[in-house]
């Protein structure tokens, strides 16, 4: 184990080595440094890089210095191997790459562009944030102290697009899908499982819920997000062949049921500024598009926004990129629908087109309207409805 902050060279040293031909990421969203199109020029770090490139700070800078050392020595290149829930992961860290290098080295640019790999993968097996509780449970059950447990449902999924140039090790032989079809499993994924997920967290967090299992063990709530999947995310998906989307529904449902996960729904709340676009926003957009109600799909889009209102109010700390934007929205808001709402749609980075589109902007004052001061009983009623 290296750590780049501390061992510079040794981190620089082991991309340069010819012996590496394959660097994996698992970073989170917020690792990537992104802008809806490339990298974000505009992110400290990433400015950081840029003036100084040999000595990078961010994800981003790392790959980009160990790929310019090897196409320095004549060596090939490794491929990058994005493990992270990103919907079209490898194509994004590829433009990101690509645009990043390309600030003060066409050429290195245009050799990544043209001799590196970028496959793309979808990952999914619920993995809550570890937190004292855990710590203290392990310690109970297993009588060592951890100071790092991990807590993971049985169930696995990995697909990762064969798209290696440098060979690649036989990763069907523990269980990963080779597939030319990443984007089916990973919009049906962000949409079947992500998407739920974070309407659990901000509808379940107003009605006082603790924990994923717990929200399901609500019907209203649980009943809720199974017609939500159902009725208005599938019609949404282009399916990868063979797949069942009742029986995925179905298995998703009974992990969420999962009583010995304690899925936080504080945690799946955070940073709802990055989630909401590729979870919820994107089935909105295309519901509009084919002409499907979209009612439901704004609930939760909705109580995202009522939960930033109510965070702010109490003074609780809003964890998001954008959390400084969020409390002085949310400490603005007056309860009244069209005025809370037309402050949000201002969010250029999490709304875009859609904030110029009165159907949804209709839609998403409904849904507003409907969950009331946001307290457990309105949310309620606007679930039964």
């Amino acid at each position: 184990m290296l750590c780049a902050r501390d061992e510079h060279a040794a981190v620089l040293a082991r991309l340069a080595d010819r012996d590496v031909r394959l660097v994996t990421l698992t970073i989170t969203e917020k690792g990537y440094c992104l802008s809806p199109d490339g990298v974000d020029l505009q992110h400290p770090d990433i400015v950081r890089d840029l003036a100084t490139p040999e000595f990078p700070l961010s994800a981003i800078g790392w790959l980009v210095a160990g790929l310019r050392q090897r196409r320095e020595r004549g060596l090939e290149p490794y491929t990058v191997l994005s493990c992270d829930n990103l919907a079209d992961n490898g194509g994004r860290l590829r433009r990101a790459v690509l645009q990043y290098a390309r600030q003060f080295d066409a050429g290195l640019a245009d050799w990544i562009e043209t001799e590196v790999a970028f496959p793309r993968s979808m990952v999914d097996s619920i993995t809550p944030a570890t937190d004292d509780a855990l710590r203290a449970q392990v310690s109970a059950q297993l009588g060592v102290q951890d100071a790092w447990p991990i807590q993971r449902e049985p169930y696995t999924q990995w697909v990762v697009e064969d798209d290696f140039r440098s060979g690649r090790p036989p990763l069907e032989r523990v269980g990963v899908v080779p597939s030319n079809d990443i984007a089916g499993y990973d919009k049906a994924k962000l949409r079947l499982l992500n998407a739920p997920h974070s309407t659990l967290a901000y509808l379940g967090s107003l009605m006082e819920i603790e924990t994923v299992a717990q929200a399901m063990r609500e019907p209203v709530l649980a009943g809720f997000v199974a017609r939500l999947m159902g009725e208005d995310i599938v019609p949404s998906l282009r399916l990868p062949q063979g797949f069942d989307p009742q029986a995925y529904i179905e298995a998703i449902l009974a992990r969420f049921r999962n009583p010995a996960i304690r899925h936080l729904l504080a945690q799946i709340a955070w940073d709802g500024s990055q989630k909401i676009p590729v979870r919820l926003l994107g089935t909105i957009t295309e519901a509009l598009d084919a002409g499907r109600p979209v009612e439901r799909l704004c609930l939760p889009v909705a109580g995202w926004l009522q939960f930033v209102r109510r965070q702010a109010g109490r003074g609780v700390a809003i964890v998001d990129p954008l959390a400084e934007t969020l409390a002085r929205i949310g400490g603005a808001c007056t309860g009244e629908a069209a005025h809370d709402v037309d402050a949000f749609l201002g969010l250029d980075a999490v709304f875009g087109a859609l904030a110029g589109d009165s159907r949804f902007v209709d839609a998403l004052g409904r849904a507003y309207a409907r969950l009331g001061d946001g307290t457990p009983a309105a949310v309620a009623r606007a679930l039964a409805e």
